[in-house]
């Protein structure tokens, strides 16, 4: 067996998240949190690296799959010479402990089911000790302990070290398995019952899509990404992991494998928008809750990313014995990027707290304060040259996105201003700031021979967050100088229709070997800047195929082949499930007509005037 990244499913409890695959087998599973260490690692290795199947008896990839309707509950049934099964996987909502619930159900004829259970903890490297308590099987190592309960029989060990079953089951038996992880230190938690968790889980998960206020086409593949973003919540802080996986590779059999259980600020505008556009103001409040208390000290110190709960040291290292997934190594936890100066994440903030309160979300003491230290640090920074928000890992550059979310940051804080006087700021000074922003961005961003924006100041190179200029509002979308830009982006950047994030000469961009796929987000802003330069037909058709590369359950990685028509990189990302929520609005807004956020008559992003001037440099 060797599945593709898009043979996975997602479960979740609101604060870790298991990777399923066609073939029945949970590869992926951190405990007790997204950014632990996994004790199921098969997805980075080996089997023997940790993974627990359930299938009939010699079956292969299972016959069809689905999420139950408005959920996060996974059916997979395979049908065979002497039945048909299906497999329910889930991980309900905890109390104290995380669970994983799988039931099994013969749907038809006499069918004799395999289990195999191998516990790995630290990332596949520690084998636990296994033994019998209460009428259970408990293991053991270190810090950790997993209790199996099983209602069919298990035999434990051999020479496998692992946990086996095998069992038949009529039409109509029922039968289920829980996991349930705690500290060893700790007494064994209450144990949930796998039926009532299922019957409850499904209607929590229900109520929950049922909010989802977006009416118009593709409404299912909207609520799955609005599902997936929930579930890649940590509820304790409010939180939003990037991904729940680390080291998928953004290139097979290449080095460009990175941690994304961590939490980006570059996701933070688009995410809240996201989430208020749909209707989820309390996922929203608690989202920019969690951006402040991450942000807050000096604004010096600003990092590009954070912990679950706001931690700041994310130190990176590498873990050998692992062969990385399609032999991608190496296999890293942890991200060194989190050191970088990204001066477009001063931006991204600043637009977040004036998104929340355009928005009507409770207001917090230390919002303003946080804006006006962020802006007093901006004044003299802005001039610095950064790593951009793709994290490059060559030397630092003058990225000409970068200076447009300083330009965002001094036009969001002046508009504060101007609609609330009794606010204490420097009006005169950031508007100055934001008409020399512009001013240097236009003459120095922008290339007149090939009526373009370039990546950065005096560059060639292209890059497909300059898509977002008219959406930010920096310049209006009928600006000769934007459609120039959309055009020429769409002409080098493009692959088979699709959007690499910048030159396919990685090496010399990024300062690392080899190349990546064309990066999800990135076609649907296209999609985006389409429609708001008037060609809406052209926009929808994109954002239909865009649709159309999600896999048989919903799900996007954070980037695409399609060459070789593969998902790449961390999974589900959701940077990808955003762009697709965000330009649903765009395209077709509340009502399914259009006229949404991106209509044109505002920023594209949050449905706001453009501003900061006529916008002609």
């Amino acid at each position: 067996m060797h599945p593709r990244i898009e043979d996975y499913a997602l479960i979740g409890d609101h604060q870790t998240a298991a990777l399923v695959s066609r073939y029945g087998s949970v590869d992926w599973l951190c405990l007790p949190r997204f950014d632990s260490a996994s004790c199921f690692a098969a997805l980075l290795g080996e089997e023997e690296n940790g993974h627990w199947r359930i299938a009939p008896k010699g079956a292969g990839a299972c016959t069809r799959r689905a999420y139950r309707r408005d959920s996060l509950i996974l059916d997979t049934e395979w049908d065979t010479p002497e039945g048909s099964v299906r497999l329910t996987d889930l991980m309900p909502q905890r109390d104290r402990a995380p669970d994983l619930v799988r039931v099994i159900e013969c749907l038809d004829g006499r069918v004799t089911m395999r289990g195999t259970l191998r516990l790995r903890f630290d990332h596949g490297s520690i084998v636990p000790w296994m033994r019998r308590a209460d009428g259970h099987r408990v293991a053991v190592a270190g810090p950790d302990a997993v209790w199996l309960r099983s209602e069919p029989e298990v035999r434990t060990w051999g020479e496998d070290r692992a946990t086996h079953s095998e069992f038949t089951m009529e039409r109509g038996e029922k039968v289920a398995f829980v996991l349930t992880w705690h500290p060893s230190h700790e007494p064994r938690p209450r144990l949930v019952d796998p039926h009532d968790a299922l019957e409850h889980s499904l209607a929590d998960w229900r109520a929950w899509a049922a909010r989802c206020r977006y009416e118009g086409p593709h409404r299912d593949a909207v609520v799955r990404s609005l599902i997936t973003l929930k579930a890649l919540t940590y509820a304790p802080t409010g939180g939003i992991v990037a991904a729940p996986t680390t080291s998928l590779p953004e290139e097979l059999g290449g080095v460009r494998n990175w941690d994304y259980r961590h939490c980006w600020l570059r996701d933070s505008t688009l995410t809240l928008g996201a989430l208020l556009a749909a209707g989820y103001q309390e996922e929203a409040e608690a989202w920019r809750d969690w951006l402040l208390r991450a942000v807050a000290g000096d604004p010096a110190e600003l990092q590009i990313m954070y912990g679950l709960a706001g931690e700041r040291r994310l130190p990176e290292n590498e873990l050998p014995w692992l062969r990385g997934f399609a032999d991608s190594v190496p296999v890293r936890v942890g991200n060194d990027a989190v050191r970088q100066l990204q001066l477009d994440v001063y931006g991204e903030v600043i637009d977040s707290l004036s998104l929340a309160r355009s928005s009507g979300l409770p207001t917090k003491p230390p919002m303003w304060r946080v804006q006006q230290a962020l802006m007093d640090f901006l004044r003299s920074a802005w001039r610095r040259p950064d790593e951009g928000l793709w994290e490059i890992r060559g030397p630092r550059r003058h990225f000409t996105h970068s200076k447009v979310m300083t330009w965002v940051a001094a036009d969001r804080a002046v508009r504060a201003l101007e609609n609330d006087p009794e606010l204490d700021g420097d009006l005169d000074g950031w508007r100055a700031m934001r008409e020399e922003v512009r001013r240097e961005v236009c003459e120095r961003g922008y290339d007149p021979a090939r009526n373009t924006f370039t990546q950065s100041y005096g560059s060639r190179e292209l890059d497909a967050s300059l898509l977002l200029i008219p959406q930010l509002g920096f310049l209006p979308p009928d600006d000769p100088r934007v459609v120039g830009t959309v055009d020429a982006i769409r002409a080098e950047l493009g692959h088979d229709g699709l959007l690499r994030r910048y030159s396919s000469d990685g090496a010399a961009v990024d300062g690392l070997p080899g190349q990546e796929g064309a990066f999800v987000v990135c076609s649907f802003w296209l999609a985006d800047a389409l429609h708001l330069t008037g060609r809406t037909e052209e926009a929808r058709e994109l954002f239909e195929r865009l649709v159309g590369l999600t896999n048989d359950v919903g799900l996007l990685a954070e980037e695409y082949d399609p060459v070789a028509g593969r998902q790449l990189g961390n999974f589900p990302q959701a940077f990808s499930h955003i762009g697709l929520v965000g330009t649903a609005f765009t395209l077709f807004g509340e009502d399914g007509t259009g006229g949404g956020p991106g209509d044109g008559t505002g920023d594209g992003r949050r449905g706001r005037e453009t501003g900061g001037g006529d916008g002609r440099g």
